[in-house]
């Protein structure tokens, strides 16, 4: 295969999660395809996402489509509880209701968020449309203050306001994208400065970095909000993801006398599932977490900012390990050669970036909807200079 069937053909087994996992009912995604998972917001908000990219690339005709989303996002405004327009992190799949006493979750919304608004966009002048703008013109971000100049993570009904803050960088953009671009609701424009952006080095490498280092948090927002041409007083972002990636790419060079297959056709620390659960890996500056799992979706969510090195090394994932490796719904989460260990499941959120970031790479198709959002777009103005 070339290339550009190689990344067709993962892409569009990767989107068949999002077909044959999601409740055909109310539209809800499981988190992982094992057959007792509940649903996560999070993989509905990729798989929103990726009924849009399906319908652009004829995997999924566009009435079923239209029909899969429109159903979804009825589903989350009359039926799902919420607290304040936000959601719980996980459902039962077929009822809606909360399961595991999970919190209310401002980044799993945001995710959700994400979803529908790029389905809004892409449907636009449809029930879609103003169905996703509701539900999001519904959240009263204020309130996920708490009093402070920070969001907090999320709440329970038990407790409160858990004691953790968007504090520092992570995935936080997507959140403080959606929360200052409210139309209904927003939190201060100011409010972009007050999370830290610790800057670290790694070698010859200098950037604003993760202290866990998983290499999702560099691409989640990423895979809706177009940083290419966008720098704030502290960073470029894009540029900032490229070289995180290149770092976690590096780190695992450097280890490979420590874990068996480690190379430079053979990296991708991030969270996953992994030997001893789900796990959070990276590698850099900070705390480091490896233990030789390697996640196929790392290299894959990262492609659009290292495409040679990322292609390259699915590939070999691919020609080496395959038979293990990968199935219906494209790459399997993990793998650890170390250990003798292979991931038998596939999740809603890798499988998600692995198409978003695909597409992204091969069209920019997600950033030219999502941008198109008004909200977006007045974030975008308060908070960036824009490089044309």
């Amino acid at each position: 295969m070339s290339d550009a069937e190689f990344l067709d053909m993962v892409a569009r087994d990767s989107f068949n999660f999002f077909v044959s996992e999601a409740n055909p009912e109310n539209g809800l995604v499981r988190d992982s395809s094992r057959g007792y998972s509940p649903c996560s917001i999070a993989s509905v908000g990729f798989g929103l996402t990726a009924l849009c990219v399906g319908v652009e690339n004829r995997w999924i005709p566009k009435n079923e489509a239209y029909l899969r989303i429109e159903k979804t996002l009825r589903t989350f405004r009359d039926k799902i509880p919420n607290e304040h327009g936000f959601f719980y992190h996980f459902l039962n799949i077929n009822s809606g209701a909360r399961v595991w006493e999970c919190e209310i979750s401002s980044v799993d919304t945001a995710l959700f968020l994400a979803g529908a608004l790029t389905a809004g966009e892409y449907f636009k002048g449809t029930e879609i449309e103003k169905l996703a703008g509701e539900i999001y013109a519904r959240v009263d971000w204020p309130w996920m203050l708490n009093g402070r100049r920070l969001l907090c993570m999320g709440w329970k009904p038990e407790s409160g306001f858990l004691p953790y803050y968007w504090d520092s960088y992570n995935e936080l953009m997507i959140i403080h994208a959606l929360a200052i671009g409210s139309p209904t609701h927003p939190i201060a424009a100011d409010l972009w400065n007050a999370w830290g952006r610790p800057r670290g080095k790694y070698g010859d490498y200098s950037f604003i970095y993760c202290y866990s280092n998983n290499l999702f948090v560099y691409q989640y927002s990423h895979a809706w909000i177009d940083f290419r041409n966008m720098r704030d007083s502290y960073a470029n972002y894009w540029d900032n993801s490229v070289t995180a990636t290149l770092v976690n790419r590096q780190y695992c060079i450097e280890q490979a006398d420590n874990f068996e297959g480690f190379g430079e056709n053979m990296w991708g620390l991030t969270a996953c599932v992994g030997p001893d659960g789900y796990k959070g890996y990276g590698g850099g500056p900070g705390n480091s977490s490896c233990d030789g799992t390697i996640a196929p979706c790392a290299a894959a969510g990262s492609i659009p900012f290292a495409p040679e090195e990322c292609i390259a090394t699915l590939r070999a994932m691919y020609d080496d390990y395959g038979n293990q490796l990968y199935g219906k719904y494209g790459f399997k989460d993990a793998f650890n050669l170390s250990r003798n260990w292979w991931a038998n499941e596939y999740l809603g959120i890798d499988q998600g970036i692995t198409v978003l970031m695909i597409e992204n790479y091969r069209s920019g198709f997600v950033w030219k909807y999502f941008m198109r959002n008004p909200a977006i777009k007045k974030w975008q103005s308060l908070c960036f200079k824009i490089n044309e």
